[in-house]
């Protein structure tokens, strides 16, 4: 019997256009050539404050240009139908603009509540502990060891590291990092106080999530590092600028123009990673070439896009290609995995060899995280769920390097802890955060140092004791 499609294991069309304008080309020069050559009234991103607009303002003009991608949102009209098919016959590459969904959370629970724990610490840490090139007072280390109860994906990725000989002092600061998802729940507690930048995409809704997904992946990547509420730590860089980017309804749904808007938003405010748990069907071979140079141009202006490779395979039989637009070269795409480290059964595979690939893989079974309320957290999986493990540990990586854009993908790829696994279902491996090594060290005042009373002057030591 035939597999019955769902709705959205189709590719659908909103019925705009994208058009990708000649390389090197202004905005400018591009409105004009398009005018003269189709008709079209085109505006540019840069009319409107902060380069921000919605439907509503592309509707009252034949179409937009992003300037900072060099991408067109086009109408579609009867009257120029024509128009717009005669672009392709003038060095521009001309796509339907499809419609893109929020990853489903598989098992999802609203009240699959994570207990919390915390690792069992070694006596041995009450010694002593000193970093490299660094002052490290007791009081410090004590702190940080009561809190080391963290979700699991934040141990395996050595946020929280679990080797008593590593510590992570990294935390996102000074980083800008724009997840474009269904929006945030500004209401949650565990964000009170935080400085948070926002946009909508979507006309006729704010930008507050009214479905919960996008709150989620905020929360792995961006959330605090303790909750007065939460039983787990689950946040990654809880000292990163967040940006929200709404480019998906509350139902989660949204189209490629609204993407591609946010991503022209997120340069436009110089977010250093863009993290997009998204995915639009692919059927048959090939990637978007519109979506494929809106990434290499981000990447060439410092904002590494990251997203989801898709939730679409039925492992060990059924093994899906990645989906839109994460199989865009120039996209790094993310895998999931258990707590077993084991390929989660959902993850998509890279299964071309010039395109399309797995890059790199993070946890994204059973991820305990915020979302909207009156259910405050919850642990779904997915690998919506692994791509804003790796978008946090950009951040960290960003901070603790200073790379940025094809650079900081290359050390996120370098230093991932290889998997006796297919390079087709996790890439590079295991994301790893960056951490420092601990130097031990003896406090003075609690070896016992004794005198020899016939010589005050020479100590005796412990070991001199013994031997004397």
């Amino acid at each position: 019997m035939s597999k019955t499609l769902k709705k959205e294991d189709k590719v659908e069309y909103t019925g705009k256009y994208l058009v990708l304008l000649p390389e090197g080309s202004t905005t400018s020069d591009s409105i004009n050539q398009i005018n003269s050559v189709s008709g079209l009234n085109l505006k540019s991103s840069l009319d409107f404050e902060n380069e921000f607009f919605t439907d509503k303002d592309l509707a009252k003009t034949d179409g937009i240009v992003l300037d900072k991608l060099g991408i067109a949102i086009v109408n579609e009209k009867p009257a120029s139908a024509n128009s717009i098919s005669s672009l392709g016959d003038n060095e521009m590459i001309v796509e339907k603009e499809r419609i893109v969904y929020a990853i489903g959370m598989l098992d999802e629970s609203t009240q699959n509540y994570v207990e919390g724990y915390r690792d069992a610490v070694n006596q041995m840490t009450n010694l002593l502990v000193g970093a490299e090139n660094e002052e490290y007072s007791y009081q410090e280390q004590e702190s940080e060891v009561e809190s080391v109860g963290a979700t699991w994906g934040l141990k395996a990725t050595n946020v929280v590291p679990t080797n008593f000989l590593r510590y992570n002092p990294y935390n996102g600061a000074g980083i800008k990092v724009a997840i474009l998802d269904t929006g945030f729940d500004f209401n949650h507690p565990d964000f009170r106080g935080r400085a948070i930048t926002h946009q909508s995409f979507i006309s006729g809704e704010s930008t507050q999530d009214g479905h919960g997904h996008g709150t989620h992946c905020t929360g792995t990547s961006c959330g605090p590092a303790s909750s007065p509420s939460a039983t787990e730590r689950y946040g990654i860089a809880y000292a990163a600028s967040i940006f929200i980017g709404k480019v998906l309804s509350n139902g989660g749904s949204g189209g490629d123009g609204a993407i591609l808007a946010g991503i022209n938003w997120a340069i436009a405010n110089r977010c250093d990673v863009v993290s997009m748990s998204l995915r639009g069907m692919v059927n048959g071979t090939g990637y978007s070439a519109v979506f494929e140079t809106a990434a290499a141009r981000a990447l060439a202006q410092g904002t590494l896009i990251i997203a989801a490779a898709g939730n679409d395979s039925a492992r060990p039989g059924v093994v899906k290609q990645v989906m839109h637009p994460a199989n865009c070269p120039s996209i790094m795409a993310v895998g999931a995995l258990d707590i077993n480290m084991n390929v989660a059964s959902f993850s998509n595979g890279g299964l071309y060899p010039t395109y399309g690939a797995v890059d790199i893989a993070a946890p994204g079974v059973n991820v305990y995280s915020s979302t909207k309320l009156p259910t405050k957290y919850a642990s779904w999986s997915g690998t919506s769920m692994a791509t804003p493990h790796v978008a946090g540990i950009a951040a960290l990586w960003a901070q603790a390097s200073g790379l940025r854009g094809i650079n900081l993908w290359k050390k996120l790829t370098s230093t991932a802890k290889a998997l006796a696994l297919p390079t087709r279902d996790v890439g590079a491996g295991l994301v790893q955060a960056p951490t420092k090594t601990r130097l031990i060290k003896t406090p003075i005042d609690r070896v016992p140092i004794l005198v020899n009373p016939k010589f005050p002057s020479d100590p005796i030591g412990p070991i001199e004791k013994m031997t004397r």
